[in-house]
């Protein structure tokens, strides 16, 4: 097998996204300026093809995928990609994940969240994002953390709660997807004491699974993980369990291969089917009910 190519980061002009929503409309200190759009690749490591990522945002805000009005279901997932706390995977763990998801008639708000500070340099920046994975194994959540990450999962979701009519959606029916970091962030915001609605559902992929003090009152739970997750494929299923001790529905898929950083599946591996699981899971939790009339 010839040797994996390097990663690269390569800057990217900054897609335009329609109808973009800041999460934080009122704070005049807030820049887009401050953002890296990049391709960014680890070939072997969830994909071997370049995505679009942004680093440095300090200006959060929802990027709405709408499904056709005919087919809407009233339900919608704030998705919430991966990145270390670094980068956020907009295209790979975002817009892919959205265009599935409205598909089955499900809005989409990807969430480009605030983050750890990264070099503007991309050289420089790529050996900050790389320091992440040699951190100590045991680390709790991979020993990364940005508590305005979580503050934004929550402000986003109580902002769709607020305008839910503006998409018509059920404010009832609104939760949220995460992936890696993006999971933890999830996490970490659903189990705060303090939040003052926890979602309708939690979509929770490749993030850690130690066990955690979940109330009763925690919405129900899917994970999804590859066995051969280099990060945290390896450390059981603590998590699930502390879900099942709580007494709220949980539901758990280990692929066998997939890796870590799948996205929506790496190929030729039953990781591919995780949005279809995902999907389904939230039709047999009666979640997907087309609306009749109007909000």
């Amino acid at each position: 097998m010839p040797p994996l190519a390097p990663p690269q980061l390569v800057p990217a002009e900054r897609p335009v996204f329609d109808n973009m929503i800041a999460l934080y409309p009122d704070d005049a200190g807030a820049s887009d300026d401050t953002e890296s759009w990049e391709h960014f690749a680890i070939p072997g490591f969830g994909s071997d093809t370049a995505t679009v990522i942004v680093r440095n945002v300090t200006r959060p805000a929802l990027i709405p995928f709408l499904p056709d009005p005919s087919a809407a279901t009233g339900a919608a997932a704030i998705v919430v990609p991966g990145g270390a706390y670094k980068f956020v995977a907009v295209e790979h763990e975002g817009v892919s994940v959205a265009r599935r998801l409205v598909d089955k008639g499900i809005a989409a708000f990807v969430l480009k969240y605030r983050l750890n500070e990264t070099s503007a340099e991309p050289s420089a920046a790529l050996q900050q994002m790389l320091g992440v994975l040699d951190a100590p194994a045991g680390q709790r959540d991979g020993g990364i953390d940005e508590p305005r990450a979580v503050a934004d999962v929550a402000h986003a979701l109580q902002l769709l709660r607020d305008r839910a009519a503006d998409w018509q959606l059920d404010p009832k029916r609104i939760g949220l997807l995460g992936f890696s970091a993006g999971a933890i962030a999830v996490k970490r915001a659903v189990l705060d004491p303090d939040i003052a609605a926890r979602p309708a559902f939690v979509g929770y992929v490749y993030g850690p699974m130690p066990a955690e003090q979940v109330p009763g009152n925690a919405p129900p739970l899917f994970a999804g993980v590859a066995l051969d997750d280099g990060i945290f494929g390896h450390a059981g299923f603590g998590m699930v369990e502390s879900w099942q001790r709580a007494g709220v529905p949980v539901e758990l898929h280990a692929y066998e291969r997939g890796g870590h950083g799948f996205g929506v599946g790496t190929p030729g591996t039953t990781s591919t089917g995780v949005l279809t699981q995902f999907v389904d899971w939230l039709a047999a939790r009666g979640l997907l009910a087309t609306r009749v009339g109007s909000l």
